[in-house]
């Protein structure tokens, strides 16, 4: 069988400025692809990550405020100007939250704006990420539905809406980030993936699902830690996960406590491995890249094996995300020689 490698980048690079203590800074916060996203839509002209060996690219979510309220600000029947403090994640932690007050229907498109940016600039396979489902309903105050999963259906509904427009635009892998499987894993099998398979209705390019244990907050990074020596949440919702429609699964590898043997539980499946650990700013080596690769083809199949970063990169330094996707690259390239 053909050996098939291929090297996926969940976001692109950011920039960061420097401010010195006591220094005071002011910033306008712009949530629309425009002239501040020059340097992402230069590299991509330059060909900077053809030359890191990107071969499926994205737009980094440059233009959202949130990962999911960057959707829910073009959605009607959400009230923004009360938000209200809600647990989220099963308690894990509070996050001031908007409200829905009324039936949820769509403002108009959501992330048309970038994808035509993002498409304009690459012959590459190009990947969008939207919230999912689950997730959504576990990030916002209900005040209309009175059903966590009625609710969530309608979310699915719209975000179908514009994941049939997006393949329009020329977007050839579509990922709805689900960090809450992880947290209701009783409900995965059951309502959570029957809402995905809603969200994904009637689409024909690639579809997969991303989840993760957190990143970027104290209460993530505490909780995970809680979590003792092997986190197996997986072993519960990856079986469903393998027969969903979803065609792939997204999860954190490197450095991560996960089992790697779990990910056999995903057989049929395109499995895509996080080989670059987005909670540190060392820069791995090609050869612990492949190194994982190699382990986690213990379990999944060379053909089936995407490799990518544990979560997105927005946040860090350019220079550093730079480096990672280069590492990224020949990590592929190495494993390539390796196991080829």
């Amino acid at each position: 069988m053909k050996f098939r490698l291929t090297v996926a980048a969940l976001a692109m690079l950011a920039s960061a400025g420097v401010a010195h203590a006591n220094e005071q800074v002011s910033f306008i916060l712009n949530w629309v692809a425009g002239g501040d996203h020059a340097p992402y839509f230069y590299a991509q002209k330059m060909g900077w990550y053809k030359d890191a060996g990107i071969d499926i690219v994205c737009d980094g979510e440059q233009s959202r405020q949130h990962f999911v309220h960057g959707f829910l600000e073009f959605v009607d029947g959400i009230d923004f100007a009360h938000k209200v403090e809600m647990g989220i994640r099963a308690d894990r932690y509070k996050a001031m939250v908007p409200v829905v007050r009324g039936d949820l229907v769509l403002k108009g498109r959501v992330h048309q704006t970038e994808v035509r940016h993002a498409r304009a600039h690459t012959t590459r396979k190009l990947k969008i990420t939207l919230p999912g489902p689950m997730t959504i309903s576990d990030t916002v105050a209900d005040a209309h539905y009175g059903d966590k999963v009625k609710m969530a259906m309608s979310f699915a509904g719209l975000l179908n809406q514009e994941a049939r427009a997006l393949e329009e635009d020329g977007v050839d892998v579509l990922q709805f980030d689900e960090p809450a499987f992880n947290v209701f894993m009783d409900e995965v099998p059951g309502w959570g993936i029957e809402a995905l398979h809603r969200a994904i209705e009637g689409l024909t390019c690639t579809t997969a699902v991303h989840i993760c244990y957190g990143y970027g907050i104290k209460a993530n990074i505490d909780w995970k830690k809680s979590l003792g020596a092997e986190w197996r949440q997986y072993e519960k919702i990856f079986p469903a996960l393998a027969k969903s429609r979803i065609g792939q699964i997204s999860i954190e590898a490197i450095n991560s406590q996960v089992p790697l043997n779990l990910l056999s539980l995903l057989d049929g499946k395109d499995v895509l491995v996080g080989v670059i650990d987005v909670a540190t700013n060392e820069i791995e080596t090609p050869e612990r890249v492949a190194q994982v690769i190699g382990e986690v083809m213990r379990f999944v199949p060379k053909q089936h094996i995407v490799a990518c970063t544990n979560c997105g990169m927005a946040p860090m330094r350019r220079d550093i995300a730079e480096a990672k996707l280069r590492a990224l690259g020949a990590g592929v390239k190495l494993a390539q020689q390796w196991f080829a």
